[in-house]
């Protein structure tokens, strides 16, 4: 059995036996944590940072996570929310006087937040590089009409989200999403997570593992052709995650870099009520609108059953990922994921380098670590 590190509490024994058996079977290398009322109870980390298993996983090692940005994102948001500077319910050309061209003017910012804003992914033709370019890319977004009927039903904005919701950021604040993630959130909590990596954290970097290109007809080859369908423009592929551009360039929705740790030490305010470890961002009040059910039936872009909330997926019947109610979750292309329970004051992160499928929809890897979690919480 692979050697795990780090700290964990007895009763979560199981989470440690989880990421072990991963690392045995399909990681390469990988991080789980669980925190309860805010602290740290399992702490865990094993394998290699790099394909080639030359290097070990570090206590430090941190990894693109991909999709679990957007909870990042989120957060800043509801932030701005709870504080009185941003209307969930206002059009987002309150914010954003561009963005109601071409028949947006009624777009709310909770559309944006729940991927009902209809706008999935770009028209205008763009390159990788232009996702670099911040006014570029959201320029293209405001003169974009949306696909649909904004709020009438999700359509996942796989890297759009970011932009969307992140230039409404700027527009308040005078900020970029990430700087403004950096100085508001992860700094107050001392969280190692960076929306735009500075140069000095690339040595700690685990690189992302591209998943296998499927090589025959079957569940893998119509994940990859649904992806291309709906996210195709720009050309895009996992590696890219590898690249300088992609690591110093502020992708909100898909882009920020960190390990389950740092994830879960951020995601722990909005568990604990708005608090955790002597830091509030949030009021309790705040926390709860991430419940008000913005959308729930088939994505017409991912074609399955979402319930989504305000910038967070939502418990429900078709994805049961908690026995609480109160319970939120989203992850990331490959297999990343972060589970936030309110009632449990739980969350449960898990963050790893090697992509198993070339779809959007992850594995059952981090939901054995969160089933784990859920068996110490029960024995406890």
């Amino acid at each position: 059995m692979t050697q795990i590190h780090g700290t964990c509490d007895d009763r979560f024994g199981g989470v440690r036996d989880a990421l072990a058996a991963s690392l045995d079977r399909d990681d390469v290398g990988a991080s789980a944590a669980v925190f309860l009322d805010g602290e740290p109870v399992a702490d865990l980390w094993g394998g290699h940072a790099d394909e080639a298993r030359t290097r070990p996983w570090e206590r430090d090692t941190i990894v693109n996570v991909w999709s679990t940005t957007k909870t990042m994102t989120a957060l800043c948001a509801l932030m701005l929310a709870d504080r009185g500077e941003l209307d969930l319910h206002a059009p987002v050309a309150r914010y954003w006087p561009e963005f109601a061209a071409a028949g947006k003017e009624r777009v709310e910012v909770r559309h944006l937040l729940a991927h009902t804003a209809g706008l999935p992914s770009w028209d205008e033709p763009m390159e990788i590089e232009d996702l670099y370019d911040w006014d570029r890319s959201t320029a293209a977004l405001a003169r974009q009409r949306p696909r649909w009927e904004p709020g009438t039903e999700s359509g996942y904005h796989a890297f759009t989200q970011g932009h969307l919701v992140g230039e409404v950021i700027r527009r308040i604040t005078g900020v970029s999403a990430g700087t403004f993630f950096a100085a508001e959130v992860a700094g107050p909590l001392g969280a190692d997570f960076h929306i735009g990596l500075p140069a000095e954290h690339d040595h700690r970097v685990a690189p992302v593992i591209p998943a296998p290109v499927p090589g025959s007809e079957g569940p893998a080859m119509e994940a990859a052709r649904l992806l291309l369908r709906h996210y195709g423009n720009p050309r895009f592929d996992a590696g890219t995650a590898n690249s300088e551009g992609w690591r110093r360039a502020e992708i909100p929705a898909a882009g920020g870099h960190g390990n389950a740790r740092s994830v879960a030490a951020v995601q722990s305010v909005l568990a604990c009520g708005g608090e955790a470890r002597g830091v509030r961002l949030l009021s309790q009040a705040g926390c709860e609108v991430v419940f008000q059910e913005q959308s729930n039936g088939k994505d017409r872009c991912l074609g399955v059953p979402l319930r989504l909330g305000m910038g967070y997926g939502l418990n429900s019947a078709e994805i049961p990922i908690s026995p609480n109610p109160r319970t939120c979750f989203w992850g990331g292309w490959g297999g990343s994921l972060v589970v936030v329970d309110l009632d449990a004051r739980m969350v449960v992160a898990y963050a790893m380098n090697r992509m198993l499928s070339p779809g959007t929809l992850g594995d059952d890897r981090g939901v054995g670590i969160v089933l784990a979690a859920y068996a110490g919480l029960a024995a406890g």
